[in-house]
């Protein structure tokens, strides 16, 4: 690869592929690599511009005639958890957050595997070996970071480290913002609902580190897998006129936000 290729990205479209969302459409999506020494500040400038991280490539969702991907940011400073989300941050507080360097190891992959087993055995991700995760984990040119989420042991109030691992996230940090990569966890603990305490911990982490939102990739109406997102607010969705904010209420505030 050339340096001018590394410095100057190059967009790719996808050939139409079936929705692994929305059942009967079909999707495209506009890819580039993130690569070289300026891959950070590319994938701070696209995320603002409703892209995703995928290793060492961002996209985004580019469908003929669906605009139903809508990139969402949590405002962290304002939020203020429901009682619902009281519940979930009750339900997990015998749980601890450890942030890690982006180092993929075989106990993650156990808990990896077992999610995708229990929670997407027919998804694309279904057949990924170990080294498949490590290179999901590792292949990244921008600051990416690992939490993972373990059951408070004996001596965590000693040692600071929880014993037991029962959820992961891999999450970039962005110059105003964490933004939430891929969360796993493992099955049996499902009565947790731990997807949403980890959103609610990275809503934490961001307002501890002066960071003003976090990036949930892509909210879908009508989608059950995706849906959840819209719960988070106050909320930013990317429009075609810019971030829109969506208020405690679920009012859309028309007006583009910075």
């Amino acid at each position: 690869m050339t340096q001018h290729s590394r410095d100057t990205p190059q967009f790719y479209l996808t050939a139409p592929s079936p929705c692994p969302y929305l059942p009967g459409r079909h999707e495209r999506k506009v890819f580039t690599h993130l690569v070289g020494d300026k891959a950070g500040d590319l994938n701070d400038l696209l995320t603002h511009g409703g892209f995703r991280r995928s290793q060492s490539i961002a996209y985004r969702p580019a469908c003929d005639q669906c605009r139903a991907c809508v990139s969402v940011r949590v405002i962290a400073n304002e939020f203020r958890p429901s009682r619902n989300f009281k519940k979930v941050l009750a339900r997990n507080a015998d749980i601890i957050g450890e942030q890690r360097s982006a180092v993929p190891t075989s106990e993650q992959y156990s808990v990896f595997r077992a999610y995708l087993d229990k929670r997407h055995r027919h998804g694309g991700m279904a057949d990924m070996t170990v080294l498949d995760y490590a290179m999901m984990v590792e292949d990244s040119h921008v600051e990416t970071r690992i939490i993972e989420y373990r059951k408070r042991g004996v001596d965590t109030g000693i040692t600071g480290r929880g014993e037991e691992l029962i959820a992961v996230a891999l999450t970039d940090v962005l110059s105003d913002g964490l933004s939430m990569v891929y969360s796993f966890f493992e099955p049996s603990q499902h009565s947790r609902s731990l997807g949403t305490f980890m959103i609610l911990d990275h809503i934490t982490r961001a307002r501890r580190l002066g960071l003003p939102y976090v990036y949930l990739g892509y909210w879908i109406e009508g989608s059950k897998k995706m849906d959840y997102k819209g719960r988070f607010l106050p909320q930013q969705r990317l429009a075609p006129s810019g971030w829109l904010r969506v208020d405690a209420s679920g009012e859309v505030l028309t007006e583009p936000q910075d």
